[in-house]
């Protein structure tokens, strides 16, 4: 059977040359980055490389990225790490209604204990408009945090206005960069952001890693005792080969960055079209314009985005749904909510995510299946049968 995987937004391959260079920290200098002796000083110039190599990705200095375990320790660590290093709660905070819920958590975590939480609406684009974000602060807003780029949509953010605005109003600005970075150019100068999260296994690296850069002056306390790696903000030994396999995908991404937008874009651009030309009643969902390369999400009336992954995954193709019930919820995504979809809508909705490795023959056969699967189904579907939405 012919495989199409369109799901890299949920996680991508490890680059072979990736695979390559972390096997050797795996199995033969595996020193710990802590101890004196020279394997271990071999380990600790691999992790202090991937630093830089990360560092360079995003512009920032090599003293700002600190290690983590991924995107959402990333989140975690800048969120409560900050909050934690203020002399008192009761503070404002503010996110967007469609972050991550690494972030919506964690907020709705610190809105249980003494702090006053915002969510802010987004157009139907799912995009905070800066005059959305001015109208809401506060005089004692300390913390924004808005997403770079929507996991599910792939809208882009204005960040650098947003950024500009929080810190007008005294606020620090942190950015969920998970799907953005080593897709996109991403400049934290420019940006102007003060924190900003990343994961590896979204850039072509390994599970398991991430970090969180750190704007110098931006003060943190740390959350995990026993060590004083990570300059004391992350204790426990390195993940020495997830940490190189970083370094080494950040690398990369920055050489072929602009070569492999155009590809995949013009892939998604070809793949988008003609799902809409042959799929009546096709919701477009996400900004038309700003929304990540490659990046292709869509509600279809009177269906289930669930029983469309089935099928599409028994001809090969793996997908995602905007929809939550895959995570044991009955409730469609609080994204797709958020930008006004009806519920019944929402649910039949599904993202396709195109990688490096996608080909036209790969859209093809996407646009050749897909429209018959949604035939199929609508014939089915008791929602069309009375009358429609």
């Amino acid at each position: 059977m012919k495989r199409v995987y369109m799901d890299h937004s949920a996680t991508t391959p490890v680059d072979p040359i990736v695979f390559q260079k972390m096997g050797l920290y795996l199995t033969e200098e595996y020193g710990n980055p802590s101890s004196i002796h020279q394997m271990g000083q071999i380990a600790r110039n691999a992790v202090e490389k991937a630093r830089e190599q990360v560092a360079q990705l995003i512009n920032a200095n090599v003293e700002e990225i600190i290690f983590t375990s991924g995107g959402t320790e990333a989140d975690n660590m800048a969120i409560m790490g900050f909050l934690e290093a203020l002399p008192h709660k009761g503070q404002n905070i503010i996110a967007s209604a469609v972050e991550h819920h690494a972030i919506l958590d964690t907020f709705n975590y610190l809105g249980r204990h003494g702090y006053d939480v915002t969510i802010l609406p987004v157009n139907r684009y799912g995009m905070v408009e800066p005059e959305t974000l001015e109208r809401a602060l506060k005089p004692n807003t300390v913390l924004v945090s808005i997403m770079h780029v929507n996991n599910e949509i792939g809208t882009i953010q204005p960040i650098k206005q947003l950024a500009s605005i929080a810190h007008k109003g005294g606020a620090v600005f942190h950015t969920d960069a998970v799907q953005s970075v080593g897709r996109i150019p991403v400049d934290v100068k420019d940006l102007g952001v003060d924190m900003l999260s990343c994961s590896a296994h979204k850039l072509y690296g390994p599970k398991g890693v991430g970090c969180l850069y750190l704007k110098k002056g931006t003060r943190l306390i740390r959350r995990v005792y026993g060590g004083s790696q990570e300059r004391k903000l992350r204790s426990g030994t390195e993940n020495v080969p997830g940490i190189v396999g970083l370094g080494t995908a950040a690398e990369i991404a920055g050489q072929i960055m602009n070569e492999s937008m155009k590809q995949i874009q013009n892939l998604a651009v070809t793949l988008s079209a003609g799902l809409q030309e042959r799929i009546p009643d096709t919701i477009l969902t996400g900004d038309p314009i700003n929304r990540l390369p490659g990046h292709v999400s869509m509600c279809f009336k009177f269906v289930e985005g669930e029983s469309i992954l089935l099928m599409l995954d028994q001809a090969g193709i793996m997908a995602s749904s905007g929809s939550a019930c895959t995570s044991g919820s009955l409730e469609p995504s609080h994204v797709l909510l958020a930008i006004g979809l009806p519920h019944e809508v929402a649910h039949g909705s599904i993202r396709l995510s195109l990688g490096r490795s996608n080909t036209q023959e790969d859209v093809d056969y996407v646009i050749e299946t897909l429209p018959r699967i949604i035939e199929r189904l609508r014939v089915m579907s008791p929602i069309k049968g009375e009358g429609g939405i």
